[in-house]
C-alpha cells in the first residue's frame, strides 16, 4: 500500500529517517515541525513528491491548517505518524519546574491527540486511514527522573487504544511503535550516558534508526483490516526486561 503520509516531528531524527523511507517506499510525504529549514531539509531528501509545512502540534489551529493543506494538496490523508515529541530536565519531581510538565504535555500528549483529531476527521470522510502514535518503552517501564515524559507515553497507550477502537466502524487503524535507544537526537544520548536505578550513570547500546523505519513501513503497509496495535523495536542489550 502507498498514499499519502503526515509525519509530524519531520525535521530531523526519526521523522526524518521515516519521512525518506516512505518516500522511497512510494509515498507521498508531507512533514511538518516547528523549524522550517530544517522541514525543507528533509523534503529535499526525499525520493519523490512532498511537502514541508510550519507546524507547533500544541496548537489546535496550526494543526488544522497543516491537514487541511495537506488534503487541499493531494486530496487525501491515508497515514499519520504522531512522532512529534520531547523529553524533561532529568531531576526528581519536586524540583522540576511546573512549565516544563506543561510544555510536555502540550506537545507530546496533547499535540499527538489534536493531530489524531485532524487525521481522523479526514480518514472519517474517505473511510480509510492508519495512524501510528510514538510511544516509548517509558510506556510501560519509567526510566529515573521520568515524571512528566513517562506520563504522557503511558497516556498515548490510552489514545491508542481509544482511537484503534473508536475507528474500527470507519475503516480506520490506529496502532503503536514503543521505541528504546535509537541513534536519534534523544537517543544518542543514551550512548554517552544514562541515569540508572541505583542513581549512576552507564552507556547503553543504541540502533540506528533503520529497524524503525522497517517496522513503519511494515504496520503502514497492512491490508486495511488488519492491525498491529503495538511494537517495540529497541537494542537487544539496552536493560529493560527487569529494568529497576
Amino acid at each position: 500500500m502507498t498514499g499519502v503520509a503526515i509525519i509530524t516531528g519531520g525535521g530531523g531524527g526519526i521523522g526524518r529517517a521515516a519521512a525518506i523511507a516512505f518516500s522511497k517506499a512510494g509515498w507521498t510525504v508531507a512533514v511538518a515541525g516547528r523549524t522550517e529549514k530544517s522541514l525543507h531539509e528533509t523534503v529535499a531528501g526525499l525520493a519523490g513528491d512532498g511537502m514541508a509545512v510550519v507546524c507547533d502540534v500544541s496548537d489546535e489551529t496550526q494543526v488544522d491548517n497543516l491537514f487541511d493543506s495537506v488534503v487541499e494538496k493531494y486530496g487525501r490523508v491515508d497515514l499519520l505518524f504522531n512522532n512529534a515529541g520531547i523529553s524533561s530536565t532529568a531531576v526528581p519531581v519536586d524540583e522540576l519546574d511546573v512549565s516544563e510538565w506543561t510544555n510536555l504535555i502540550a506537545i507530546n500528549l496533547t499535540g499527538s491527540f489534536l493531530c489524531a483529531r485532524a487525521a481522523f476527521k479526514h480518514m472519517r470522510k474517505q473511510g480509510s486511514g492508519r495512524i501510528i502514535n510514538n510511544g516509548s518503552i517509558s510506556a510501560t517501564t519509567p526510566r529515573l527522573f521520568s515524571a512528566p515524559y513517562t506520563s504522557s507515553k503511558h497516556a498515548i497507550t490510552g489514545l491508542t487504544k481509544s482511537l484503534a477502537l473508536d475507528g474500527r466502524r470507519y475503516g480506520i487503524c490506529c496502532g503503536q511503535i514503543d521505541l528504546g535507544n535509537i541513534s536519534s537526537s534523544m537517543g544518542d544520548a543514551m550512548a554517552e550516558g544514562v541515569l540508572q536505578p541505583d542513581g549512576e550513570k552507564m552507556a547503553e547500546p543504541v540502533v540506528g534508526v533503520e529497524p524503525v523505519c522497517d517496522a513503519l513501513l511494515y504496520m503502514a503497509n497492512l491490508p486495511a483490516d488488519v492491525n498491529v496495535l503495538r511494537i517495540n523495536v529497541m537494542a537487544n542489550g539496552m536493560p529493560f526486561v527487569g529494568r529497576g
